[in-house]
């Protein structure tokens, strides 16, 4: 490695020198601590006496060659700091850890998996006028093992359970919660004690390299929450890693999140160096197809807040962080999790940019899910919540998401969620608003539960209720993610001709009908929102791809009956209350 350039930080590659480094019959350790006095490696290997790391002058660079020590066999670094104090600390550059409350790292051979998955990796596209259909899970809890006393899979093992499903209901890519090391499993992942250590809940990281291989072979990307802001408390991981704040800032004012986590000082070149290595640990080393950063208002704003000003160290972290990451993985997906009206999410680098493929509308998110939680004789009121979106939709490439943030906490399921006086009504509420969020503009993502029609939030401790698996709820989403696959008018979201809304005279004050257009393929939507039938004029010949009151759907229209009538010219459309279709008018 270049010392220089990784005090520059420039380096995205720096787990290839520091952690434990299996060569020649040997294992070579290094970690970066400048203001240590001592280091020594403590491990399974030299039955936990203290080996003494030799320091690279007074570079910070610490190095220890052991010929005892083996892949597999737990290790810790005892940091001995310049006040005196002690701490054993995991490695932070570590490929494996133990299961929580253990907190050693484990010698690891990265190259102990060959991937097979050449021609998935040099057809993929970062599918900006494709579809994508994200299914966001937390492993844990989506499936529980009976043979297991946490209840867990390993990751290969989820392969067997998780591909068909994904096949089934059209999936175009599966994201994990972050599956970084973390000491406490209510946190989902997003207090990581070990960055480049694939948490140990479902096995080794050969394991998830097969998991993400099987997940290729069945055309399927991986994408991964990557959280870059802050990191655990917990004192044996990068918290006061050599004695002093070197990984967060000095003071807690602004040192503290508000999740009980330390910030990330990005002004430091060596931490940038970590940071944007270990995003390209992900996509390099396990081939994930993505990243989906977590609070990026907080590499904007002082702590996410546009009053206190934009932060410049870390905006320009980002900058650099998305611009190396493009150079070398240019068909990954780097996405935004970013609730502010900063300009250029989506727009590259050279432009001004901040370079991410995809940018969460969460605007869109709540304006929705306000509008269906309002009364029907009050919709009128709120139309605009469901306009809006398209008045600021064409300054970023959005991506509509409903996230696990959204199912837990008291907010309710999305189905509980729907305004409603029977769970009738709610059910027929919550087809019309999945039909609008499939045929309105943007990339998607689901949090799994959501296409069962769950009526109960999220809990990681617990699996989700199967027996919701062959209902009617479930028979629509996963028909509703087939056509959304099938017709590319609903993946040319960022075409300036794609959409258009009908003319305003066309529509009662609770319906909403736009189209979608590209190549020749012209797709109209229609939804009644209200609680009153309407019928709708259609300005010419139409197949009705999809009806939400279906009756194998839980609705009472038979899926023959394609509800037209004519009079004198005009066909009609006849919607039922909480109702919605999609067509396809015919050449």
């Amino acid at each position: 490695m270049d010392k220089q350039a990784f005090f520059d930080g420039k380096i995205f590659d720096a787990y290839r020198w520091f952690g434990a480094h299996v060569s020649d019959q040997s294992v070579i350790f290094r970690t970066f601590a400048p203001n240590s006095t001592k280091i020594t490696v403590t491990g399974a290997f030299n039955d936990w006496q203290e080996d003494a790391m030799i320091p690279d002058g007074r570079s910070g660079f610490w190095e220890l060659k052991s010929a005892e020590a083996k892949p597999g066999q737990l290790y810790k670094y005892r940091v001995y700091a310049g006040d005196g104090t002690v701490q054993d600390h995991c490695d932070p550059y570590g490929f494996a850890m133990e299961l929580r409350p253990g907190c050693c790292s484990i010698v690891t051979d990265l190259s102990e998996y060959t991937f097979t998955d050449d021609a998935w990796m040099a057809a993929r596209t970062a599918s900006h006028d494709g579809p994508v259909n994200i299914y966001e899970m937390h492993p844990g809890s989506w499936k529980r093992n009976p043979k297991d006393e946490n209840g867990w899979y390993t990751y290969d093992e989820l392969a067997d359970f998780l591909i068909p499903y994904l096949r089934e209901h059209g999936f175009t890519h599966v994201e994990f919660l972050p599956l970084s090391e973390h000491p406490f499993d209510g946190s989902w992942g997003y207090q990581n004690t070990g960055f480049f250590a694939p948490t140990s809940r479902y096995g080794t990281p050969a394991q998830l390299k097969m998991l993400i291989d099987k997940l290729h072979h069945a055309e399927i990307g991986a994408i991964m929450d990557f959280v870059p802001v802050h990191f655990a408390v917990d004192g044996y991981g990068l918290a006061r890693y050599d004695g002093t704040t070197l990984y967060e800032y000095p003071h807690p004012a602004v040192g503290e999140s508000e999740w009980g986590s330390y910030n990330f000082i990005h002004s430091r070149r060596e931490v940038r160096c970590f940071l944007q290595s270990a995003a390209d640990y992900w996509l390099t080393e396990f081939h994930f197809d993505g990243l989906r950063m977590d609070a990026v208002s907080r590499l904007i704003y002082w702590q996410g807040d546009p009053a206190r000003g934009v932060n410049g160290d870390t905006l320009q972290f980002l900058r650099n962080m998305n611009e190396g990451l493009k150079q070398r993985h240019p068909t990954a997906l780097l996405i935004a999790e970013d609730s502010t009206a900063y300009p250029g999410i989506t727009k590259p680098i050279q432009e001004g940019g901040l370079g991410f493929d995809y940018k969460w509308d969460l605007g869109w998110m709540h304006d929705t899910l306000e509008y269906m939680q309002t009364p029907p004789e009050e919709r009128p009121r709120d139309r605009g919540k469901l306009l809006f979106s398209m008045e600021y939709f064409p300054n970023e490439r959005y991506l509509l998401p409903l996230s696990h943030d959204e199912v837990v906490h008291g907010k309710a399921a999305i189905v509980q969620k729907m305004y409603g006086s029977d769970l009738e009504d709610k059910y027929a509420e919550a087809r019309a608003f999945y039909l609008y969020m499939f045929a309105h503009p943007g990339k998607k993502l689901n949090f799994m539960g959501g296409e069962l029609g769950l009526r109960t939030e999220w809990n990681e401790a617990a699996e989700l209720d199967w027996s919701y698996e062959h209902g009617p709820f479930h028979t629509f989403f996963a028909a509703l993610c087939q056509v959304y696959r099938a017709h590319p008018a609903l993946h040319a979201d960022y075409r300036a001709d794609n959409f258009v809304w009908l003319p305003q005279d066309e529509q009662t004050e609770s319906v909403f009908a736009f189209t979608r257009s590209v190549d020749g393929e012209r797709l109209l939507a229609v939804l009644n929102f209200s609680d009153e039938p309407c019928d709708f004029p259609i300005d010419a010949p139409a197949t009705l791809l999809l009806h939400t009151d279906w009756t194998a759907f839980g609705g009472a229209s038979k899926e023959n009956d394609r509800s037209f009538s004519a009079d004198e010219d005009k066909l009609f459309l006849h919607l039922p209350k909480f109702s919605g279709v999609l067509l396809q008018y015919v050449k």
